[in-house]
């Protein structure tokens, strides 16, 4: 199957029906895909979902577009990372059909080399993606935004229990899973401590709010990014009602931000817009993040490879009588720390103070314990 056959699955993007009345300026995202919306040159590929079936809503809902409408009259300032929008996924009759209309049209655009991201749809739609690499026998490392632990056995929903397949299916692909965000008070306990055992890392808000530099490599290092916006505060997405706390808009950019400098990330989702988008503040939110995941790509574009020193500062360390190498680089700042078997992980400053006063970093040994 190729990128051709993947168009039997979509609903191509109309343009009138996004733009409506007002022609799109110079320069503007819009003004450029109405002129070139070309798949093999993209960079990026924008589909949408309008499979709602997992949150509770019968009904197919216009997120993805409403999410357009926004997204299309931000100015176009990285045009070197080019951009193509394929339209949304067409519904099925089942839940699972939409599911395997996805997982197949992400799968073929990651084969093909694309970056993927989807749009709209309830964050269930997350198991499509992870299915995508499944397909393919592709173990990675996953990483989810979100104010819930999505893993509640008895959960009527797909959406409240979807991350139960995705972690603990047989066969499993999943070697490294990360939970940013999670409010503690929504979170029974022993759901936490379940995937502890797995030693998998769930972070909970304020900690990311602390320090979101020592997030960065979490995100630096998955496969797949899921992003559920009920992770946003409700002042800052107020088409969402779970919480009056969680992440402000800057950091829900700031984020998306970090998933587009990643060169590993291949599959990127945000979901849970539906409905009562008033004033279209929260479609804007998304915009905002979409338009940094695109500045994260720009970014990521300039970086030397790890293989060309000169892009990097090197700094030496022996720690624990372990002879550990950090590099930094010279364009984003960011850290990758020497591991025994000589490969490279994502790593951040702070590891590099850790190891520097002869502690070996938390990281380090996280990563050692589950190799």
């Amino acid at each position: 199957m190729g990128l051709v056959s993947i168009y039997d699955y979509l609903v191509p993007v109309d343009f009138n029906t996004i733009n409506g009345d007002e022609p799109f300026a110079k320069g503007m995202i819009g003004w450029f895909l109405e002129a070139e919306n070309d798949t093999d040159a993209a960079d990026l590929v924008i589909i949408g979902s309008a499979e709602y079936r997992g949150q509770g809503h019968p009904k197919a809902l216009e997120g993805a577009d409403a999410i357009r409408r926004q997204l299309y009259r931000l100015f176009y300032w990285h045009p070197d990372i080019r951009i193509a929008d394929l339209g949304n996924i067409q519904r099925g009759d089942r839940i699972a059909d939409s599911y395997a209309a996805l997982e197949v049209v992400a799968g073929e655009l990651m084969a093909a080399g694309k970056k993927v991201l989807v749009i709209g749809g309830s964050h269930d739609n997350t198991i499509a993606l992870y299915n995508a690499f499944a397909a393919r026998k592709q173990i990675i490392e996953a990483t989810v935004v979100d104010a819930l632990l999505d893993i509640d056995p008895e959960a009527r929903m797909p959406a409240a229990s979807f991350l139960l397949e995705m972690l603990t299916g047989e066969p499993n692909y999943v070697r490294h899973f990360n939970l940013l965000g999670f409010q503690s008070y929504f979170t029974y306990p022993g759901l936490l401590e379940a995937v502890d055992k797995l030693r998998f890392d769930c972070v909970r808000v304020g900690r990311v709010q602390e320090r979101m530099e020592e997030i960065e490599p979490m995100i630096r290092s998955s496969q797949l990014f899921s992003f559920d916006l009920q992770a946003i505060a409700h002042a800052y997405a107020p088409a969402l009602n779970l919480s009056p706390n969680g992440f402000t808009g800057q950091e829900a950019c700031k984020l998306m931000q970090y998933a587009g400098l990643s060169n590993e990330v291949k599959l990127t989702g945000i979901f849970g817009l539906g409905k009562d988008d008033v004033n279209g503040l929260t479609s804007m939110q998304v915009s905002h993040m979409i338009w940094y995941f695109m500045d994260g790509m720009h970014k990521a574009r300039h970086e030397a490879s790890l293989d060309d020193r000169e892009g990097f500062t090197e700094y030496h360390t022996l720690c624990a009588e372990v002879d550990t190498l950090f590099l930094q680089s010279r364009h984003t700042g960011r850290w990758w720390m020497q591991m025994p078997d000589q490969s490279f992980v994502a790593s951040s400053y702070s590891d590099y103070l850790s190891a520097s006063h002869n502690d070996l970093p938390e990281r380090w040994l996280r990563l050692q314990e589950r190799n």
